[in-house]
């Protein structure tokens, strides 16, 4: 199994990595991996089957696959049509050193299921998620004792924020001898909804009246009536972000000092404002300063959620491969280029 390998990652054998969920940010971060040499797509599943070889995937063919008849399993090299697709990928897929979860996380139980999935069928490997609710990284922190015991190494809150803004805080904290603020602040700009649906629920869930189980509920009808009413704009504010147990868990300040909000234009895909995380604290020789990281606008939601993804999945393969395993997250672990 992958946890009894000895190779280098420096090697010239590419890691061999799969994604789960095929909407938005599935394709994207198919469409990142495809150049890369160090890793190699064989694996992907969504919700009606998967595509699995260990000789790589064709990329064309899993999107022109989705697109047209709805799913990567009608593939004719490795595709298979299923109701149950990431369990029996999992159980045919022993060779897959890591996984990406782009998954939505509705219902808000979601992703810690599919790490039990994982956790049940004695694969060993690396799991990296993009995951954004508090109570969603905490029901994963219960599995902590059992991903270990089963030889996994599972980073969490691995996207944009949390994850590439979390990371920033918590190095920026280091400038400090207490922190007093953590402030991120994101915008996201889409000419689409309906090309990140399950994206734009999660963040329905976050308004006022709404739940993630409401979120989830929605017909398309009703998510476009919705936006409608808001000429396409959402505005977030004090969300349930993962940020704060992440920064905690990192030691870096108490979760109430963190706060994360934003603006999604889901009509036009220039950002409606600057994504930017401002680390506020008193250095030790008493001065009042904050830190702020700022990224740039041309960059997308998608290159910022799959590009650190990868990086801090590369990380994983390299814990897992000196016998490291457990659950991460993307405030304890610094991502690895992937070239």
């Amino acid at each position: 199994m992958n946890g009894d390998r000895t190779k280098s990652s420096t090697t010239s054998t590419p890691t061999r990595v799969g994604v789960l969920g095929f909407g938005g940010l599935g394709q994207a971060a198919a469409r990142l991996i495809a150049p890369k040499q160090e890793m190699q797509l064989v694996a992907v599943a969504d919700l009606k089957g998967y595509a699995y070889t260990s000789a790589g995937l064709d990329l064309d063919k899993c999107l022109a696959a989705y697109q047209s008849q709805g799913s990567v399993g009608y593939i004719e090299a490795g595709g298979t049509l299923s109701n149950q697709s990431i369990q029996e990928l999992i159980e045919v897929s022993a060779d897959v050193d890591g996984y990406f979860l782009a998954l939505p996380n509705l219902p808000n139980t979601f992703i810690a299921s599919v790490a039990q999935l994982f956790i049940k069928s004695g694969w060993r490997g690396v799991l990296v998620d993009a995951i954004k609710r508090t109570s969603a990284v905490e029901q994963l922190l219960e599995l902590k004792a059992q991903l270990l015991a089963a030889g996994i190494t599972y980073l969490s809150g691995c996207g944009a924020t949390p994850g590439l803004l979390t990371a920033a805080a918590a190095l920026a904290a280091q400038s400090y001898a207490e922190i007093h603020q953590v402030k991120i602040t994101f915008g996201v700009g889409i000419a689409n909804w309906e090309a990140y649906r399950a994206t734009i629920r999660e963040d329905i869930a976050h308004l006022p009246g709404y739940s993630t189980e409401s979120a989830r509920a929605m017909t398309d009808e009703e998510v476009e009536a919705l936006l409608d009413k808001t000429n396409g704009v959402l505005t977030l504010e004090n969300m349930e972000h993962a940020d704060d147990v992440m920064l905690e868990l990192a030691g870096i300040c108490d979760r109430d000092r963190v706060t994360v909000g934003g603006v999604v234009d889901t009509r036009n895909p220039k950002k409606p404002l600057s994504t930017n995380v401002q680390v506020t604290g008193r250095t030790f020789e008493g001065k009042i300063s904050t830190h702020t990281f700022t990224l740039g606008d041309e960059t997308s939601m998608a290159a910022n959620v799959c590009g650190p993804a990868f990086g801090y999945l590369k990380s994983g393969v390299s814990l897992h491969r000196r016998g490291i395993y457990g659950l991460f997250t993307a405030a304890e672990i610094m991502p690895q280029f992937v070239k």
